[in-house]
């Protein structure tokens, strides 16, 4: 999953809405965006095969550090402990660190059974809608398209910024992942590592975007 991470991050913008829109795709992208730096360390692996899947050539080996469901828990409750820390709001510490967890789950509907539950011999899951490209891409575009629909619905622009910001943000997203999805498999695991570090900015983005935009 990737798309339809962040269209969760859009669609919950109303429930909380003072949380900036940067902060819910740190949180719901937190496994993804850990996960490049723990390869390019050597902490968790990945082999890249080509055809092994329909939409995804990605052979998950090793990577209960960022994305088991025990893993994601952990961070779910540091980072809203954190962000309830900082901001003194426990409601929007409490959307923040349940968020990290619903990456665990949107990618047990597209990961084949290599999701781990915790750390060490674990058991695997994964329902496996990767082996279908037609039924991925509808998933995934139609996801991001609620969570934009809603996000749209409750916030407006006050500024031109505000307004080709979050489109310019939302074309950039369908591209990356257009290409990533219809592209080639990546060069090597370096290569893929570095280029998904391109998620940092994604974050980044969507704290501008929402900085130029305003609930309803």
């Amino acid at each position: 999953m990737f798309l339809g991470h962040f269209g969760v991050g859009l669609a919950t913008k109303p429930l909380q809405p003072r949380v900036s829109l940067g902060t819910l795709f740190l949180a719901t992208q937190l496994a993804d965006l850990l996960w490049p730096t723990l390869l390019l360390l050597g902490v968790e692996r990945v082999e890249i095969r080509p055809g092994l899947l329909a939409a995804s050539p990605l052979d998950f080996v090793y990577y209960p550090f960022s994305h088991s469901l025990l893993a994601e828990v952990v961070l779910g409750l540091a980072l809203g402990l954190a962000y309830g820390l900082f901001r003194r709001n426990w409601r929007e510490a409490l959307l923040v660190g349940l968020l990290v967890p619903s990456h665990w789950l949107l990618d047990l509907i597209m990961h084949r059974p290599d999701l781990p539950l915790y750390f060490g011999q674990s058991p695997k899951a994964g329902l496996g809608l990767w082996q279908n490209l037609p039924a991925t891409l509808v998933l995934e575009l139609g996801s991001l398209a609620v969570g934009l629909w809603v996000y749209m619905r409750h916030t407006r622009a006050r500024n031109r910024t505000g307004r080709f910001a979050l489109w310019g943000m939302i074309a950039f997203l369908v591209l990356v992942y257009v290409g990533a999805a219809l592209g080639p498999a990546p060069a090597s695991v370096a290569a893929l590592a570095w280029s998904a570090q391109i998620l940092w900015l994604v974050v980044g983005l969507g704290y501008w975007v929402d900085a130029n935009r305003e609930p309803v």
